[in-house]
């Protein structure tokens, strides 16, 4: 993992999430990509010829290693830590953490431990019993200057997960288009 990335991933943890109804959107970003309540890695995939996944973490972790406004969003319990980066076209467009609750991982129709370098949300929205809520947004700053994020609680089967997404500066999120 590069130095770069790194500091991405210790951004994620220093948002100050805010509720999507009190966040004041920017003329930066495409509002539409952050209120998306289906899987983010499928609208990423038709903005490139190819979406790749680097898998940079996939362990447990113990419940003493997760903050207290993601414990109130999941459990007190040990979690799976997924952190990746997507890549359009080879182009550095997110970093993704995921927490998924040990109990969680128990009675799927996948192996979600498992997931390997198959983006997460393909995986979770082709099952017929999920949702997402509790959407929360933030800016951060990092090297390559201020950057959105999003957070999320998505249920698969009834059983939740916690997926924070901070887009980097080539996400289409940018973009003037209309999405």
């Amino acid at each position: 993992m590069n130095e770069l990335i790194s500091l991405y991933i210790a951004a994620l943890g220093k948002i100050d999430w805010q509720d999507i109804n009190q966040f004041e959107p920017s003329d930066k970003v495409s509002l539409p990509w952050l209120l998306e309540k289906g899987s983010l890695s499928r609208r990423l995939e038709k903005k490139c010829e190819k979406l790749t996944v680097n898998l940079l973490n996939n362990i447990m972790i113990p419940a003493k290693s997760i903050s207290e406004s993601e414990k109130t969003l999941l459990s007190d319990d040990q979690c799976l830590l997924r952190e990746v980066v997507l890549f359009g076209d080879e182009e550095e467009w997110v970093v993704g953490r995921t927490l998924i609750p040990a109990s969680s991982l128990d009675k799927q129709p996948y192996d979600l431990a498992e997931q390997g370098d198959i983006p997460l949300g393909l995986t979770v929205f082709s099952v017929d019993n999920v949702s997402r809520d509790a959407l929360q947004v933030g800016w951060v700053d990092t090297p390559s200057g201020k950057l959105i994020a999003r957070r999320s609680r998505l249920w698969m089967n009834d059983k939740p997960m916690l997926v924070a997404e901070l887009f980097l500066p080539h996400a289409p999120i940018y973009s003037k288009e209309k999405v």
